[in-house]
């Protein structure tokens, strides 16, 4: 019986072929856990409103973290501020393993001019890089 449902073998061949995390998606796990790029269920964020819709974005994995960071990362390569409609699946293999899908809709928020947060990170951060290279001229 146990040929059938696979061996510890073939779960450690899977997890050598398993991409490291990348600087990006690192990036992109920092932000999340920061509260600065929110992923919800719902259709829209609770006190923002939605000016641009850029698309699907979707990423599949071995590991919940994987997908769900990877999914992250191409939605701010972007340009998106947050992840609306937010859905993950897993499938069960044969041999024991699980294979997980997540996927949501990337969107940019209308500009407050009141709130700099409010702007997408990388223009945060090239406003950042400008700021620092006027100071450093300064100083």
């Amino acid at each position: 019986m146990f040929f059938l449902l696979g061996s510890q073998e073939k779960k450690s061949r899977k997890a050598e072929k398993r991409p490291r995390s990348t600087g990006a998606s690192e990036m992109a796990r920092e932000v999340f856990l920061a509260g600065r790029f929110p992923v919800v269920t719902t259709h829209q964020v609770e006190g923002r409103r939605i000016a641009k819709v850029l698309g699907l974005v979707c990423c599949r994995g071995f590991d919940s973290d994987e997908a769900f960071f990877g999914m992250t990362t191409r939605a701010m390569n972007k340009g998106a501020q947050a992840i609306v409609g937010y859905c993950e699946n897993v499938a069960f293999h044969p041999d024991g393993s699980k294979y997980f899908s997540c996927f949501g809709t990337a969107v940019m928020f209308e500009y407050d001019p009141a709130d700099p947060e409010s702007l997408p990170l990388m223009l945060q951060q090239k406003l950042r890089e400008q700021e620092y290279a006027s100071f450093s001229e300064i100083v």
